[in-house]
């Protein structure tokens, strides 16, 4: 199990969700704080992995960064950082998996700004991070074979972001074996395919 106590899962998550966002001038802005608050977590993965890619922040050109995440994110679809995608894919049961997270984030008091969907995966570390972490954390163990195929994709690419998505990983409790095989099941067969254009999104999206 992760060592790392609330306080800890809190400062962590707090963390990955600014480096998980587009590297504009908050994460720019946020280093100093971000490198000290990853300071005071125990020493162990979760502390040595964000560290790490603080550290390429530092030595990497924001414009090669913003490309980078654009490139990674946006344009790949293996490396998609919407949780539900991963067990739905563009389905219509992903409507209603993106209302159970918009209502966990609602029943928090997080408002959402802009159009971003509530199972981004910064979304969610970010709610942690505002003190609901018991909600926060029961979507990411829910989702976790997604995180653990994103991981391994973001590997593959040879992305610095593999990092924060393994430290967020690492946040969470040993994986049970039916864990383990849903994450090698879904890395085999990838997420489920259906020809319903949008609508999961529009469902997700009609009550904002």
């Amino acid at each position: 199990m992760s060592a790392l106590d609330d306080a800890g899962l809190r400062t962590a998550h707090m963390v990955a969700s600014v480096l998980l966002g587009y590297p504009d001038e908050r994460l720019y802005e946020a280093r100093p704080l971000l490198s000290r608050s990853v300071e005071t977590l125990p020493f162990g993965e979760v502390r040595a992995r964000l560290a790490a890619f603080l550290r390429h922040v530092a030595a990497t050109p924001r414009r090669e960064l913003e490309a980078h995440y654009v490139a990674t994110f946006d344009l790949k679809r293996r490396c998609c950082p919407y949780l539900t995608y991963y067990t739905y894919g563009d389905t219509r049961r992903r409507g209603a998996a993106l209302l159970r997270f918009r209502h966990a984030v609602r029943a928090a008091g997080f408002d959402l700004s802009g159009e971003e969907l509530p199972d981004h995966l910064a979304v969610v570390c970010e709610l942690s991070a505002r003190g609901a972490t018991g909600p926060a954390m029961r979507l990411l163990r829910e989702h976790r074979a997604g995180l653990a195929v994103l991981t391994r994709a973001l590997r593959e690419e040879g992305s610095p972001y593999a990092d924060v998505v393994a430290a967020v990983q690492a946040t969470l409790p040993p994986a049970r074996p039916w864990e383990q095989e849903a994450a090698l099941r879904l890395a085999a067969e990838g997420p489920p395919a259906e020809e319903v254009g949008l609508e999961p999104y529009a469902i997700a999206g009609g009550d904002r």
